[in-house]
């Protein structure tokens, strides 16, 4: 912190590497400023954008990131269903399986279900991340999506596997929202729709 940068600037050991750390703070305090800067302006464009009332009224999503939601997406139309969505932002189950089927006396049978590889790897990162820190605050805060990782922890669910359904949820609900322009409800958070 700027308080402190004295102390461990008398700290280093020569005038070379003080020198050096010097620029370094003086970089950073010009990338904060810029960073101040770039973020009143991005907050600015999305106050312009329709879909910005809907996306805050969802839980922990405040101004800041329903602009990011509406900068990554662009458009709620480029996803017919949710699970496209949760494809793009990295939260789509990845399956993968070879001999699945098998002929037994004439009839094609499943041998097994398909091997879970995980989530997919090709995704957005940074809408990922979006996502998934509104979903760890929503499970940490209070509130109706609260309420609805509580119920799922009591059914046994793991806690990373709760955060990672809130996550999707939050997902859908974002799609749901801003597709057909209506309000967040509590309703939306329906155990059989997770």
């Amino acid at each position: 912190s700027p308080r402190q940068r004295e102390t461990c600037l008398r700290k280093l050991p020569n005038s070379a590497v003080h020198g050096r750390a010097q620029v370094y703070y003086q970089q950073m305090d010009n990338l904060l400023a810029l960073r101040q800067q770039v973020r009143s302006q991005l907050l600015h464009q999305g106050r312009k954008h329709p879909a910005l009332r809907l996306l805050c009224q969802i839980p922990y999503i405040g101004p800041m990131r329903a602009t990011l939601l509406i900068v990554f997406i662009q458009s709620p139309h480029r996803f017919r269903t949710k699970r496209q969505l949760w494809a793009y932002c990295g939260l789509g189950i990845e399956t993968h399986d070879s001999g699945e089927y098998r002929f037994r006396q004439g009839q094609l049978e499943r041998k097994r279900q398909p091997t879970v590889m995980g989530l997919n790897r090709n995704h957005h990162h940074l809408l990922k991340y979006v996502l998934k820190s509104v979903a760890a605050r929503c499970c940490s805060g209070s509130g109706p999506v609260r309420d609805f990782a509580q119920t799922l922890l009591d059914q046994g669910m793991r806690p990373e596997m709760v955060r990672l359904t809130v996550a999707r949820k939050i997902a859908a609900i974002v799609l749901v929202l801003w597709k057909k322009g209506a309000s967040f409800d509590a309703q939306h958070l329906k155990p059989q729709a997770a």
